[in-house]
């Protein structure tokens, strides 16, 4: 109004200031330098826990999942792109137990569905290491925020309910499973949780056990997870799942920053 005032002078000072004086403030039409689409625009939706809460997140997309995947580049030698289902993964993950969560999680690390079915884009890899009989499995997932918060929560769990129990395999007779935390660093991701689990089966008395060594592990990104597991005959290679987690949240960090400055 100030402006308006102003330009008013030069044909009636005093008309146009007692018009200033008596008209309440903000009672002028909308500013003109507001376009059509900022009056239109929705409110933003609230922030996903992990954000900034300054600007709605657009969805990942399947071809951001893929592109945030990591691969044997990333891992470097022996790791190579797989050849299939490691032997391990049929003969000590399915397998049966009569406790209802320790049952559920063996479940879901057969199937790959840690955080369940899937309600938004997912893209998966394999990498293999023939030197230590070790398999990596790798996914970039944008399930939902609450779905991906039950499960961290769950996890956290089962080092406590399921520390030590037994399962029945369909192919290696019983075997002792042990679950401890895996101890993951608190600036990893927005929110995490890792296991260390060993399986050990001996279905020959006369034959020296086999220990199936996998580590699990879940990390929210925002509104996106990454899920891995990486399991190996004996010991995991060292650092193995720390190296491919670390790499993994800064390319799906890269990979949603580069998102947004396209949008």
């Amino acid at each position: 109004m100030k402006a308006i005032a102003s330009g008013l002078a030069v044909v009636g000072l005093l008309a146009a200031s007692a018009c200033t004086a008596a008209e309440p403030p903000e009672a002028s039409a909308p500013a003109a330098s507001a376009t059509n689409a900022e009056r239109a625009a929705p409110a933003a939706p609230a922030a996903s826990p992990g954000t900034s809460g300054t600007s709605a997140v657009p969805p990942l997309t399947v071809e951001q999942a893929q592109a945030a995947l990591i691969d044997e580049g990333d891992l470097g030698v022996p790791w190579t792109a797989t050849d299939g289902t490691a032997t391990w993964h049929d003969g000590l993950l399915k397998a049966a137990t009569g406790r209802a969560d320790c049952q559920r999680l063996l479940e879901a690390l057969y199937t790959d569905e840690l955080l369940g079915t899937p309600t938004g884009p997912r893209a998966a890899t394999a990498l293999d290491d023939g030197d230590d009989a070790a398999q990596l499995r790798y996914q970039v997932d944008a399930s939902r925020v609450a779905d991906v918060e039950r499960t961290l929560t769950w996890l956290r769990t089962l080092p406590r309910t399921c520390g030590q129990f037994t399962a029945q395999t369909t192919a290696a007779g019983t075997e002792a499973v042990r679950i401890t935390d895996a101890g993951l660093p608190h600036d990893l991701g927005d929110a995490r949780q890792g296991l260390r689990m060993t399986l050990t089966s001996q279905p020959d008395p006369a034959a020296e056990p086999t220990t199936l060594t996998l580590d699990v592990a879940v990390v929210r990104v925002g509104d996106d997870a990454i899920v891995l597991t990486a399991g190996a005959l004996g010991s995991l290679p060292d650092d193995t799942t720390q190296q491919a987690l670390d790499i993994g949240v800064q390319r799906l960090a890269q990979v949603r920053e580069k998102g947004r400055a396209q949008a």
